[in-house]
């Protein structure tokens, strides 16, 4: 069994309130479970307007497909047009890991 998860730190384009910063994020937050069938959430950053986190995690049996989908859920972050990933940290675990 694998486990693997990624946490953006995105900067928003113009948002001048919560409300638009939500609009923006939660259509992405809900692609980003769709197409990858992974947990996504905001994971930080609430409070501020143009900043914010996304965390993104699966779990799988084979850490080839586990790599495949994350690179292609950051792939997708990095290509919204309404936002900036400014980093991604990554996090690989293994059943066997101990």
């Amino acid at each position: 069994m694998w486990i693997g998860w990624i946490e953006f730190d995105i900067l928003l384009g113009e948002t001048y309130s919560l409300k638009q910063k939500r609009s923006v994020l939660r259509p992405l937050v809900s692609e980003l479970r769709r197409r990858f069938e992974l947990s996504a959430a905001e994971t930080g950053s609430q409070d501020l307007l143009r900043r914010a986190q996304i965390g993104i995690a699966m779990v799988t049996a084979d850490r080839g497909h586990l790599v495949e989908v994350l690179d292609a859920a950051e792939r997708l972050v990095a290509a919204h047009p309404e936002v900036e990933l400014l980093s991604a940290r990554r996090r690989y675990a293994s059943g066997r890991d101990e």
